[in-house]
């Protein structure tokens, strides 16, 4: 297990640098089997999710080489093979082989994905997608089973009952390759369906209006990668680092970002007072003054992204009077880091599903564990905030969608350390 061991209390400043957007890369390592020639991603970032990731390539014969940020991915010798178990488990993401594999191969053997625990996440959506195409799918022995009928799969028009990140970016997948063309109406709309959109046209798919919910996809015989792709930044990440620049930042510089892929949080940041200063590709947070509550309700991109509804956490109990409010309209059972932030003193309630905030002059150091990723980040700028000493165990989630997170914080000023501990 490893475990963030943070002395917290102490103003942070200087220069962070943006990694390349996790929720784009765990779907392009994937996609990058439809290629029938190798593929180079560059901008990705060191994270745990990736190493898995490369781990289910090797099942498949794909070699891979990570050096710095770039990532080289040979698929010349692949071979079809399933994936039932074992790395499947670690993480959601391994669910985008579904729809790789059956673009690929025209058939798919995937164990059900695992990932963070913040309630029901249904593949349901994805399930329909492929049945429209063609496909039969079916569930055995906890392992999801897809195959195409003799003649290929067939394009067809598929309305989303929501628009959902996952069935959007697999359906893509699986159709680049099926005869004739495919709708998908009611998309999702985040930047990392345009980033794998980008992706897969530049190997000579034919995808029109990633980014509006309605994408059109005309099926190709044939992929191949030609030039080096660039991952987009990492707007989960970046509104991490503002988070904490606000709570705890003494002038902090955040480095390679896309401000238009913030709007919705900046926004909110913005009312509760925080200055900003923006340029081409970055942003001055200056120190916060007296940060004022607001109410926060998730949604579908262009709203405010349920994955930074636990890490503007911290920056709600900073303000210095009223109650904050957040509604997660995703995924409401994302609660887990509340009862952890109450250990640290954080006067912070569930009610219905709905989390009430108050001020909180101090937080204090105490041992606190990450349920999964964005509420392991809560937690990390809690403890950086609190007095004395705070131990996140689990601290493995937090590594699993942020980029040489140790390095970034200690250049900040923070004093912290992870560790490997032993499993009880």
């Amino acid at each position: 297990m490893k475990q963030m061991i943070i002395h917290g209390g102490k103003p942070l400043q200087g220069d962070v640098w943006i990694g390349g957007a996790k929720n784009s890369t765990v779907a392009l390592i994937p996609a990058s089997i439809l290629s029938r020639t190798p593929v180079t991603l560059e901008g990705v970032p060191r994270i745990a999710d990736v190493d898995n990731l490369m781990d289910l390539l090797s099942e498949m014969d794909v070699v891979s080489d990570f050096h710095n940020t770039t990532l080289r991915i040979n698929p010349e010798h692949i071979k079809m093979s399933p994936l039932p178990s074992g790395k499947i488990k670690s993480l959601r993401a391994s669910y985008y082989f579904m729809g790789a594999l059956l673009g690929r191969f025209g058939k798919a053997v995937v164990g059900f994905p695992g990932g963070d625990d913040i309630g029901p996440r249904p593949i349901d959506q994805h399930i329909k997608g492929f049945e429209a195409l063609g496909a039969c799918v079916k569930n055995e022995n906890d392992q999801i089973k897809i195959t195409s009928p003799a003649e290929g799969l067939h394009g067809a028009t598929i309305h989303l009952a929501m628009p959902s990140v996952g069935a959007t970016m697999n359906i893509i997948m699986a159709s680049v390759t099926a005869q004739g063309q495919t709708i998908i109406d009611n998309a999702a709309k985040e930047p990392e369906i345009i980033d794998l959109a980008t992706f897969l046209n530049n190997m000579g798919a034919v995808i029109r209006g990633a980014g509006t919910d309605s994408i059109r996809i005309e099926g190709v015989e044939r992929l191949e990668a030609k030039t080096p792709h660039t991952i987009i930044p990492d707007r989960i990440e970046a509104g991490t680092y503002i988070s904490l620049a606000g709570c705890i930042g003494n002038g902090i510089c955040i480095h390679n970002i896309i401000e238009e892929h913030l709007d919705s949080y900046l926004a909110k940041v913005e009312e509760m007072g925080v200055v900003i200063d923006a340029t081409e590709d970055s942003l001055f947070v200056y120190p916060a003054g007296d940060l004022k509550m607001t109410q926060i309700r998730t949604a579908s991109y262009p709203g405010f992204a349920t994955d930074l509804q636990q890490p503007v956490t911290p920056l709600l109990l900073s303000a210095k009077s009223g109650e904050g409010v957040i509604i997660d309209q995703i995924y409401p059972k994302r609660i887990g880091h509340i009862e952890q932030l109450r250990k640290m003193g954080a006067d912070i309630k569930v009610e219905d599903n709905i989390i009430l905030v108050h001020p909180t002059a101090k937080l204090h150091g105490t041992t606190v564990s990450a349920g999964e990723i964005r509420a392991g980040a809560c937690l990390m700028i809690a403890g950086l905030m609190a007095d004395g000493t705070t131990v996140i165990n689990n601290a493995g989630n937090i590594l699993r969608g942020y980029d040489r997170v140790q390095e970034k914080l200690r250049l900040l000023g923070a004093n912290v350390k992870i560790q490997d501990v032993p499993e009880k």
